[in-house]
């Protein structure tokens, strides 16, 4: 199970900044993977350079190192959205500072920096800006605007949904229709780490979600209801009836085997 929340449009909630050493577990797979397919675009291309003349052998080389500096690392992360092999090794993922999945401009600054931080300076630069920086950023993340976080790891228990006293009699007679399963998980998953969220993140999203809500259920909350209060009355009172209908459904299978295993025509079953 990963440690991303994901709220709308793939914004990620309350994921861990990966770790100095992970970081660079993660570039040394990348660099590997690189010099192999590196090595064999060199091999490639020196055999169509022996064909060509001096000045296109220099801009098949020229080409080949843009591509592997700058082209294949910002492909990569673009289509995959932050995950490169080493990352995807690791269980990390490079994501916005506000959480959301990288573009392609957020992918190409980091791999155009990169030259100068990882390729001319062998990692140097790097390494120290990772390890004075509270989360690890390099220089590129720094000029995109993004950095590395931990999308894999042990699963934290959530705390449960507790009914508010002072909405459980309007949770009772409000009609709740059934909430999309994604929009559920989110709401489940913001009220259990709500108070490790940023407060100014936190009113945001806990109005974005009650909003959204608020749409399944009728009537409304009382004015003046605080969101995440609203949040936790309709979340605790799905499950109770989920409970609920599950329990009756469960009696009925057990009273329809009961009566199917007896024998017809009122024979009294000798056993």
């Amino acid at each position: 199970m990963s440690d991303e929340i994901l709220i709308g449009e793939g914004v990620v909630l309350d994921a861990r900044p990966a770790s100095f050493a992970s970081r660079v577990l993660a570039g040394l797979v990348d660099v590997v993977v690189l010099a192999v397919v590196g090595w064999v675009i060199v091999l490639v291309t020196f055999a169509a350079g022996q064909r060509a003349n001096t000045a296109a052998g220099t801009a098949l080389v020229v080409a080949v190192m843009v591509a592997i500096m700058v082209g294949i690392p910002t492909t990569v992360e673009t289509l995959s959205r932050g995950r490169s092999l080493g990352k995807l090794a690791l269980g990390l993922r490079i994501v916005r500072d506000d959480g959301g999945p990288v573009r392609f401009r957020h992918a190409v600054i980091r791999a155009l920096v990169g030259v100068l931080e990882l390729w001319m300076t062998a990692g140097s630069v790097a390494l120290i800006t990772s390890m004075l920086h509270r989360k690890g950023k390099r220089v590129g993340d720094l000029l995109a605007g993004t950095y590395a976080v931990r999308v894999r790891g042990g699963q934290r228990a959530l705390p449960p949904v507790v009914m508010p006293t002072e909405l459980a009699a309007w949770a009772r007679s409000c009609d709740i229709r059934r909430l999309p399963d994604g929009l559920a998980l989110s709401v489940r998953q913001f009220l259990g780490r709500s108070a490790g969220l940023n407060p100014t993140s936190r009113s945001r999203l806990g109005t974005e979600l009650a909003a959204q809500v608020e749409q399944y259920v009728a009537p409304g909350p009382p004015l003046g209801t605080h969101p995440e209060r609203f949040l936790a009355a309709v979340l605790a009172e799905r499950r109770d009836r989920e409970y609920a209908t599950a329990a009756r459904r469960a009696a009925s299978a057990a009273e329809e085997e009961r009566q199917v295993a007896r024998l017809p025509h009122g024979v009294p079953d000798p056993y």
